[in-house]
């Protein structure tokens, strides 16, 4: 976020540092593919019962919502903000380490509050940090940020190999390597050169930005996505299996969706050079909308549900590698991180809240009705996006 300033030439010329950038993504989702399918089966290895459990995996989106924004912020007024990503990663392995002691709950929930808010604090600034590098080649985000999903799908296979070897009360010694890469990829990366804002100015300018029209629609947009996976992040393994699916077809639906995400992730500069970022926004969110009523309606077709899954690539990968191009576009510079730690924490945090609590109370009238509400959030978040950032899809460089 500081340095002396870079013109499009110099920003054309400059090399961009994909192994730092991908290590960094490679650690950071790998460990994520540790923690989201067997953190809670170590919860309950360690005694914790369902109520505790799900109080304990609420933090993960609960701290959501605020750490993005903080970290960001704090990164963002520094004259050397590479230091608060290294001191999020230092105390998301710091406060992980804890977890190897015996907690009670109220030790457990303190643990659980510091880890998930250290790690989910680092992947905004990180986010900017890789776009201050790409610059103008920004549609080249999808090849960097394709080692996440490497790293989430590899950890998911082998992490369960291992686990059932060893048990899953070995869970928090199988994260520890993982979480002291993310740490030592810290160290190995900083910003570009961007040019400087003035720090009296730059927060007027974001809060003008916040306000102008298409903004205010992508975020909504993005709101309504992240709501619409409710159903799917909470309840799909569950949905599946009251349909008959046996537990080895269930990750093999959750592999199917990560490969095809890892597909258009290699695919993502060439999808940008053809079409802009509002019509793929606009466009993942319409084949989410059919993607969860398909869901919802033929939940025994087999072949229409790999099918579903197999758009996860639109509507998970390249909606990702869209809403990465438009905060680029609304936000540059130093703004970027303020950014990205409003979409984190609008979109992942309170929408991730938000999905799950609806999802829960449309579960008491059965999945499809889940489902289908999902694909209504979906097809409003299209609509929202074709109005606003499809018509006119370069005016938001002019602001």
């Amino acid at each position: 976020m500081s340095g002396t300033g870079a013109n499009p030439a110099e920003n054309a010329a400059r090399a961009i540092p994909h192994i730092p950038l991908s290590s960094f993504y490679l650690a950071y989702y790998a460990a994520l593919g540790a923690f989201t399918p067997y953190w809670s089966l170590y919860l309950q290895s360690r005694g914790t019962d369902v109520a505790a459990i799900s109080v304990l995996m609420s933090l993960w989106y609960a701290t959501r919502i605020v750490a993005p924004s903080t970290w960001t912020t704090l990164a963002a007024h520094s004259s050397a903000p590479i230091r608060w990503l290294r001191a999020g990663c230092a105390l998301t392995l710091l406060s992980f380490t804890a977890f190897l002691l015996p907690l009670d709950f109220a030790g457990l929930f303190a643990v659980m509050c510091a880890f998930c808010f250290a790690y989910n604090a680092v992947m905004p600034q990180f986010e900017a940090i890789t776009m201050s590098h790409l610059g103008e080649r920004s549609d080249r985000y999808g090849r960097i940020r394709v080692w996440g999903s490497i790293g989430f799908i590899m950890v998911v296979a082998g992490y369960g190999v291992l686990i059932d070897r060893f048990g899953v009360a070995t869970l928090p010694w199988l994260m520890l390597p993982l979480l002291a890469g993310l740490l030592l990829s810290s160290f190995c990366n900083r910003y570009a050169h961007l040019p400087e804002d003035s720090a009296d100015a730059q927060p007027i300018a974001f809060r003008t930005r916040l306000k102008h029209p298409q903004v205010i629609a992508f975020f909504a947009a993005a709101f309504l996505a992240q709501i619409s996976f409710g159903p799917y992040y909470t309840f799909f393994s569950i949905y599946l299996a009251e349909h008959g699916y046996s537990a080895s077809m269930l990750g093999m639906y959750w592999t199917v969706g990560v490969l095809a995400e890892i597909a258009v992730f290699f695919l993502a500069s060439r999808i940008f050079r053809r079409w802009d970022a509002g019509k793929v926004l606009t466009f993942a969110l319409l084949s989410a909308a059919l993607r969860w009523t398909a869901t919802a309606l033929w939940p025994e077709q087999m072949a229409v549900m790999l099918l579903a899954q197999l758009t996860h690539a639109i509507n998970f990968g390249a909606f990702f590698a869209a809403v990465m191009q438009l905060l680029a576009r609304f936000f540059p510079g130093r703004m970027n991180g303020h950014g990205q730690g409003v979409f984190y924490g609008l979109s992942s945090g309170v929408g991730g809240v938000a999905g799950a609590l609806i999802a829960g109370q449309l579960w008491r009238f059965g999945g499809q009705a889940a489902f289908l509400a999902a694909a209504g959030f979906a097809l409003l978040g299209a609509a929202i996006a074709w109005y606003w950032l499809t018509r006119h899809p370069q005016a938001g460089h002019r602001f």
